[in-house]
């Protein structure tokens, strides 16, 4: 029995927003500013979402140390797909 997907989009709204903006050729050095702009963006937003995080959970530098000892991992097994 098949089971039915549904097919996504070709582009998101951030990229063919980004299509649309960029319909030019840049220079290298342009792309890796564009590049390191969206990293930084993405970076401070999931570093504000980290921060929620530790505040509702009333965490400290003890706790901090106490999670970087956890491991929560999950066994990799290869033929378990």
């Amino acid at each position: 029995m098949a089971v039915a997907t549904q097919s996504q989009p070709p582009f998101s709204n951030l990229q063919l927003e980004l299509l649309k903006l960029f319909n030019r050729h840049l220079s290298d050095e342009e792309l890796l500013e564009i590049k390191r702009v969206l990293a930084q963006h993405f970076l401070e937003k999931a570093m504000d979402a980290a921060d929620r995080v530790w505040a509702n959970n009333n965490w400290t530098a003890e706790d901090a140390i106490r999670l970087s000892h956890e491991h929560k991992r999950t066994t990799y097994k290869p033929n378990s797909l």
